[in-house]
């Protein structure tokens, strides 16, 4: 936001040096990006008098004055053709220098001396849209007698500093004028006079000409307005122009500066209505219909939706509230009488009605803020005060002032000593109610309140007003203080903690890490053979999503996984081994009730060396290392349309299964583009946490030796190895240590259908050296339980 400083003083005295201004103005809270010195690259132009034009004696399309520029009487040679003896005009002298580095030095033209040049307004830097009056081609022709010699800068208003703030968007009382000449005479202890509004009224009665009715009252929380009527469009003086210049609003019209001044000083967005063109002679603030358009003021056909607020006139739409007006009702020079408008809507709606429209107007910047509706009558009265000023018409007597709900200002408790703890400081009662009267506050000593004006909304407790203290008294006379209180210690939670061991795991196994959007395609079922009753399908739509392919929450992490592997190999990587951490969204209802479950999965995926069973001994040695190993049990699964039926196993402990391992369905590789076999495994994070176990016990090593067993068995194809082990584990006893698998075979020796299998067993007691005949009753046993159960042949 860009303030004149000239403009601000007309409401509080200001005397210090630019620099000492923002630099205070920054410690008190209004951050100062920059500023910058008006007519900074233009000096040495004055106001010249042409005392007299001769024909150039050598140039048909040159001339030859004499001006008088105060000190001199210079000759300057100029080939404009619209100027004559008599005008007032600007002179760049000997040495001037102008915008874009123009310098200007005597010199001849043509054969004879020329002392300085003559100005056009773009010479100065200005446009015929800032100075009307000036000529398109020519020389600027100053409309009144001015002082000879003297400076242009001030007679341009260039001698003025604009400073630009950055106001956040809790303080939407400072987007103006006179919200920051408030917090310039706090910061700096100064007197802080607001305009003095007074209207001149010319007789009539407001109600003979227009009616206003809200209907939503939560949207529209006040609506007033003031005719006018008699109205001379044409420019603003001089002074309006240059202060919307410097403030950066190019001047249109004297009624249309007039709500742009009133914006910029008072931060009251305002509007104007042709009042012929309202048929009805009402005003009908309300929710748009479904179907409804407006043609706004930039000539577009807009579409609005029922979420939407307009100003009607109890049936068609004449603006599109708190954004832009509309085209039909807009004010042109044959304008005779108008309506001003100025109302307080609700800030959330008007901020989702311009995105929903693209339009980002300054009305609807300040509106989307909150602003106060205790500011409207003003802004109002100020309007009609300038109009009155200005000559721009006559105000009809009276307001329309519809104000269903009073926004009364609010009274909070206030503590001394909490405020002082706060901010580590040892201030008297006083010199806080000093600093907060500054700002308009109220202060009641003996109840301990504060009264808040309602212009400050962002007011609600100590903290609030210990900050607003500390920023008066000076963030910089705050002594360094080591904070008080008990100290706590930051660590990881359990849950941190293993899924930091997870990636540790992961990573030291050579897998790589990686992140996938939580927003997928509906179309990624599909890619997947994911059946259409599937209950994976059942997905949380996203509102606003970015496109089709962001539409929709995952319920499976596998897409994201396949993308990034599918990128690897078609990017010729031989080899990729990823794995990712991350959510999957899955709805309790449908349309939602409650939040879905967020669920974190262990995706892993490979392509390259290795093959299931590398993909096993990968999860292996994670359940090690979480300690769940002994825990872990794997069966085969087949009811996974996206994997390769013969080729995936169950992970389960005990009766729980928390994941699956194996090979890809080949078509879904292909869905990928990927023309290799691809392995995957998905783990549920909570259940390894739940099942892990970090504190290790450990035993002495053996004092007594082992025994070892080896068996080769005959069993059908089908027989798993998980069954035999189980049969040696459950019959085995307490004597048995452990057993390992070191051979299958199939081959010419072996008859169809069979496979041989081969362990190693190994027996031991910890109080006593085992006999033949205890390992013989053992293995007896283990035989026994495999012929019987599983149909095995002990082999030779």
């Amino acid at each position: 936001m860009n303030i004149p400083m000239s403009w601000l003083k007309d409401y509080t005295p200001i005397d210090c040096d630019i620099k000492t201004y923002v630099e205070a103005m920054t410690m008190s809270g209004s951050k100062v990006e920059t500023y910058e010195e008006q007519g900074k690259e233009i000096s040495n132009v004055v106001v010249g008098k042409i005392l007299s034009v001769e024909k150039h004696p050598d140039a048909d399309k040159l001339v030859v004055t004499k001006v008088d520029v105060g000190q001199e009487v210079i000759q300057v040679v100029t080939g404009a053709k619209n100027i004559s003896v008599g005008d007032y005009i600007p002179v760049a002298l000997n040495g001037a220098t102008l915008p874009g580095g123009v310098k200007i030095k005597t010199g001849k033209l043509r054969g004879v001396e020329s002392q300085g040049m003559m100005c056009s307004i773009q010479e100065l830097g200005f446009t015929t849209q800032d100075y009307p009056e000036a000529a398109e081609d020519g020389i600027y022709i100053f409309q009144e007698e001015q002082p000879l010699g003297k400076d242009v800068k001030e007679i341009f208003g260039l001698n003025d500093v604009v400073v630009e703030y950055e106001i956040t968007s809790n303080r939407p009382d400072c987007f103006s004028v006179i919200g920051i000449a408030r917090e310039a005479a706090a910061t700096f202890n100064l007197p802080f006079n607001y305009p003095e509004i007074s209207v001149k009224e010319s007789g009539g009665n407001i109600s003979d000409y227009i009616s206003i009715e809200i209907e939503n009252k939560e949207l529209c929380p006040r609506y007033a307005a003031r005719v006018i009527k008699n109205v001379k469009i044409g420019p603003s003086p001089k002074w309006m122009r240059q202060r919307l210049l410097a403030a950066g609003v190019r001047p249109i019209n004297n009624i249309v500066d007039i709500t742009n001044y009133i914006m910029l000083e008072m931060g009251q967005p305002m509007h104007a209505f042709d009042l012929a063109k309202l048929d009805k002679k009402k005003i009908v603030v309300r929710n748009a219909k479904s179907g409804e358009k407006i043609m706004t003021l930039d000539g577009v056909e807009r579409d609005i939706d029922e979420s939407m607020l307009l100003i009607t006139d109890g049936e068609q739409p004449l603006a599109v509230a708190g954004v832009m007006g509309g085209e039909e009702t807009k004010i042109t020079e044959e304008t005779k009488d108008i309506l001003f408008e100025c109302a307080n809507f609700n800030g959330a709606n008007i901020r989702v009605t311009a995105k929903k429209l693209g339009l980002r107007t300054d009305a609807s910047v300040k509106y989307s803020k909150g602003l106060d509706p205790e500011n409207v009558l003003n802004a109002l009265n100020r309007a009609a005060q300038l109009v009155e000023e200005l000559g721009a018409g006559e105000v009809v007597s009276g307001i329309i002032d519809v104000y269903p709900g009073k926004r009364e200002p609010k009274t909070i408790p206030y503590s001394v000593e909490k405020i002082n703890g706060l901010l580590g400081t040892s201030l008297s009662e006083d010199e806080m109610i000093g600093y907060l009267t500054r700002l308009e506050f109220k202060v009641d000593k003996e109840a301990k309140t504060v009264t808040i004006p309602t212009f400050r909304p962002d007011i609600e407790g100590n903290a609030d007003l210990a900050e607003e203290v500390a920023r008066l008294y000076g963030y910089d006379k705050i002594d360094t203080t080591l904070e008080t209180g008990t100290p706590t210690v930051g660590k990881k939670t359990y849950a941190q903690k293993m899924e930091y061991t997870v990636k540790e795991v992961m990573e030291s196994q050579g897998f790589y890490e990686i992140m996938n959007y939580s927003f997928e395609s509906p179309k990624v079922f599909d890619k997947l053979n994911i059946p259409e009753n599937d209950p994976l399908r059942n997905v949380i739509t996203i509102s606003n999503p970015l496109g089709e392919d962001f539409s929709v929450m995952r319920t499976q992490t596998l897409n994201g996984m396949l993308t990034s592997l599918s990128t690897n190999y078609n990017r010729r990587n031989e080899e990729a081994y990823l794995y990712e951490i991350a959510k999957v969204y899955i709805p309790k209802s449908l349309p939602l009730t409650e939040l879905p479950d967020e669920r974190p999965k262990l995706t892993i995926g490979m392509y390259g060396k290795g093959d299931f069973y590398d993909l096993k001994g990968n999860v292996e040695v994670l359940f090690e290392k979480l300690g769940m190993d002994d825990k872990v049990e794997y069966s085969l699964k087949q009811d996974l349309p996206w994997m390769h039926p013969g080729r995936c196993a169950s992970v389960s402990v005990g009766d729980k299964e928390i994941g699956y391992i194996g090979e890809l369905h080949p078509t879904v590789a292909a869905n990928y583009d990927i023309d290799t076999r691809v392995y995957v495994g998905v783990l549920d994070m909570p259940a390894l946490l739940e099942e892990a176990q970090l504190e290790r016990e450990y035993k002495p090593l053996p004092k007594y030796p082992a025994v070892t067993r080896d068996i080769a068995m005959l069993v059908k194809d089908e027989v798993l190895v998980k069954d035999i082990e189980n049969i040696i584990k459950q019959r085995g006893g307490k004597i048995l240590e452990s057993y390992s698998l070191f051979d299958v075979y199939k081959g010419k020796q072996i008859q169809e259908g069979y496979k041989s299998v081969a362990y190693s067993i190994i027996f031991r007691a910890s109080d006593r050296t085992l006999t033949e005949d205890e390992v013989n009753k053992a293995m007896k046993k283990i035989l026994n339980g495999l012929e019987t159960t599983l149909g095995a042949q002990l082999r030779g």
